[in-house]
């Protein structure tokens, strides 16, 4: 007599596993249209830039054109900047750009550091006050930041716009490192004490390393705003040769006409620094950004 064996059952939790597994190799509908939306959003914002290139490579004859694509493709517009003196004008706004960030460097990184590490009489004012400062904006201290440098000889003046550049940008250093110093742990200096090590070597041979998203974080923003600047470079400098990039884009803007090749030309060349430079260390700002939200 044969003796049947009955099916296994699956248990309905193993069922239930199955199908969720399943469901997880396909896209939700609201995993798509956020996705939809950002790619949206990012063609909205590229497409400016996109326009800029286009019309620095059209000729004089087709800027009337209603065709998105120029017929001729005009390359000499672009080789045309480095004669025309404009780049004189750009290693200006590397100087600049590049003196601030040091600069701020320089100041911003103990400031935070003490900060982080030392529970000071007076230290939240002193945070609200960094603070505070981040909120005036150049335009609005034009007349004052004009007459001071005035006072001290340094109008038209690289100098003064590292100044200007550097000093407007420290709060949002001091901010952005005192909250990833805040975030490294106490023992991990502690231990390198036992070890030997003094307060400047436990900082530059553990601390520094650990904040260094933090560090490029603040020194690239600080960067790109300096090399963006306009309204103080051009109240500040008189001097074509001693302008900025921004400043001496601007006379190809007349009161009857406009440059338009060779204004977008330059600035096409102004433009790809900077996307380079951070597209190099985006991942670093992302984790520099977000220091100190999670303990």
């Amino acid at each position: 007599m044969a003796v049947g064996t009955a099916p296994r059952r699956t248990p309905p939790a193993s069922r239930a596993a199955n199908r969720g597994a399943a469901v997880r190799h396909l896209p939700r509908l609201k995993t798509v249209l956020v996705a939809a939306a950002a790619y949206v959003i990012a063609l909205i914002f590229l497409f400016p830039y996109v326009v800029m290139l286009l019309t620095s490579l059209r000729s004089q004859d087709s800027l009337r054109d209603v065709t998105f694509w120029p017929d001729e493709w005009v390359w000499s517009n672009l080789a045309g900047f480095w004669s025309s003196g404009l780049a004189g004008n750009l290693w200006v706004t590397i100087k600049v750009a590049a003196g601030s960030t040091v600069l701020v460097l320089l100041v911003a990184l103990p400031a935070a550091y003490y900060s982080a590490r030392h529970r000071f009489r007076g230290r939240t004012a002193f945070l609200i006050l960094v603070l505070i400062t981040q909120m005036f904006q150049p335009t609005a201290m034009l007349v004052g930041i004009y007459r001071e440098f005035y006072q001290f000889g340094l109008v038209d003046s690289i100098w003064s716009l590292i100044l200007v550049n550097g000093g407007f940008n420290l709060a949002f250093a001091v901010w952005i490192l005192n909250a990833y110093f805040s975030s490294i742990p106490r023992e991990l200096e502690e231990a390198a004490f036992i070890d030997g090590n003094g307060r400047f070597g436990a900082l530059f041979r553990i601390t520094l390393p650990l904040a260094m998203p933090g560090v490029i974080t603040a020194l690239i923003f600080t960067f790109i705003a300096a090399w963006n600047e306009f309204v103080v470079a051009l109240t500040l400098t008189t001097t074509p040769e001693k302008q900025p990039l921004t400043v001496a884009l601007n006379s190809f803007i007349g009161q009857y006409q406009v440059d338009w090749q060779n204004l977008f030309a330059g600035s096409v060349i102004a433009t790809i620094p900077v996307i380079i430079l951070f597209a190099l260390i985006e991942r670093k700002v992302v984790g520099g950004l977000t220091a100190g939200s999670i303990k």
